[in-house]
């Protein structure tokens, strides 16, 4: 029986931390496949790429951990993108008063965060209010956002947003720049990481929504307000969304409809991969970041290997698929575990 326990003990420390263990291979495998994978240009091309995931991945943690989905965050990158590129370049056109009005960068950021935040409210209002399913939900907002940021230009691309000095309107570029060589998206989502273990791990916000995805009945008979918290987890998503599509409009200096198209499979497999649960009620934002480096890595060392961009979805699929098969493998033995030391204190 100690045995047992020793090797269940083992097991366990091994799917723990079987993603940083991933991480650790995946990068020993395509540098030796690829002698440039290390160089300075590959690594800040990755970083680009992880923080963008990364910073989706962080709301995605939020809201799986409730037991629900967001597939609506790569339709929010998309539109926030549109409306950012529609405001530098055409402004906002008030037709009643025969004006069209020029906002500072500061401002337009400003603006796209609530209205990322605003969708997700809105995602969190019909799941609690009119009893949708998350998956549902999430489905209908992300085709209602991708239809909106076509509609913004009719298909069409605002390209080279560098602004107008005249207009004060200049140094949105900024936000797809290197700062002392390194991505200006690393920047924000180091600071998004930081504050979401913050309210993850430190404040009873972060405790409440582990209690809501662990027994939402439970949390309810003990005073949490569950459907408040639900929201509130959908307007983080939403909101790291919004960055996302500031970000990557800003390093592409271009804003265009399908930007973001099936990035919420990239956040759906970084959280998981990082040992957020799909049942609710466990995860950590340490896990997600680590994820989001495995995904990272994956998708720009395939594309460094010249996989097509078909089997690459094939494999971000299997990926998801063995998560969570791991994921339910865990939870298993852990119930095992507990189980056995139950009876051997008896």
């Amino acid at each position: 029986m100690k045995k047992t326990n020793n090797n269940n003990q083992l097991l366990m420390t091994i799917l723990k931390g079987r993603t940083f263990i991933v991480l650790i291979l995946l990068v020993i495998f395509f540098s030796i496949v690829k002698d440039n994978f290390l160089s300075p240009a590959t690594l800040t091309m990755v970083a680009k790429h992880v923080s963008s995931f990364g910073i989706l991945a962080l709301g995605m943690t939020f809201v799986i951990i409730t037991g629900g989905i967001d597939l609506s965050v790569g339709s929010v990158v998309g539109l926030v993108g549109m409306l950012a590129g529609g405001m530098i370049q055409e402004g906002v056109t008030l037709k009643f008063a025969g004006v069209t009005l020029y906002f500072s960068v500061p401002v337009i950021v400003i603006f796209m965060l609530i209205i990322g935040a605003l969708i997700g409210m809105i995602n969190g209002l019909i799941i609690t209010k009119l009893n949708v399913a998350p998956f549902i939900a999430t489905l209908g907002t992300m085709y209602i956002c991708r239809g909106l940021a076509n509609l913004r230009s009719n298909g069409a691309t605002y390209p080279d947003l560098k602004g107008y000095e005249a207009l004060g309107n200049t140094g949105f570029k900024t936000l797809g720049s290197n700062i002392a060589g390194i991505p200006a998206g690393v920047y924000v989502f180091v600071i998004l990481a930081v504050i979401a273990v913050i309210l993850l791990k430190k404040v009873p916000f972060g405790w409440r929504v582990l209690a809501v995805g662990g027994n939402e009945k439970s949390a309810r008979l003990s005073g949490i307000k569950a459907d408040k918290i639900k929201i509130m987890v959908y307007m983080i998503s939403g909101f790291c969304a919004a960055w996302v599509g500031m970000i990557n409009t800003a390093q592409l200096s271009a804003a265009q409809p399908a930007q973001g198209d099936g990035w919420e499979m990239n956040a759906i497999a970084a959280t998981v991969l990082g040992g957020t649960s799909m049942a609710g009620g466990s995860g950590t934002i340490l896990g997600t970041v680590v994820g989001a480096f495995v995904i990272g890595v994956i998708n720009d060392g395939m594309t460094m290997c010249g996989v097509s961009e078909f089997w690459q979805k094939v494999i971000r699929g299997a990926v998801i698929i063995l998560a969570v098969v791991i994921d339910q493998t865990q939870r298993n033995l852990q119930a095992k575990m507990a189980l056995q030391a139950r009876n051997e204190n008896k």
